[in-house]
């Protein structure tokens, strides 16, 4: 019953910041709400691995969405960095195009 559970608080993270943060992903709400729940199932699992609680404990409903937070916030996080990289790339190759044009001119 447990992993349902978090799936359910995954599910429902995934569409509260799906909602609060509508323009900072480009997942959809289907793919955020995947990521949501893969985090709460991935929190709540690895806080019963590890030793902190039992299976069925309130707390493996906190660990599940904090889980699930992380796991959104962390693909937020990666997707910015990435597109910050692919921008200055992209700014990179723009200039050296422009240096070959004024040579050639």
């Amino acid at each position: 019953m447990d992993i349902l559970g978090w799936i359910l608080f995954g599910f429902v993270i995934g569409l509260v910041v799906r909602v609060v943060l509508p323009s900072r992903s480009s997942l959809g709400l289907i793919g955020m709400t995947l990521l949501g729940m893969l985090g709460a199932v991935l929190g709540g699992w690895l806080g019963i691995a590890v030793g902190w609680y039992q299976s069925g404990d309130e707390l493996s409903f906190l660990a599940a969405t904090l889980g699930a937070l992380l796991m959104i916030f962390s693909y937020q996080g990666f997707k910015m960095q990435r597109e910050k990289k692919s921008t200055e790339h992209q700014a990179q190759r723009e200039k050296k195009l422009e240096e070959r044009r004024k040579r050639a001119a």
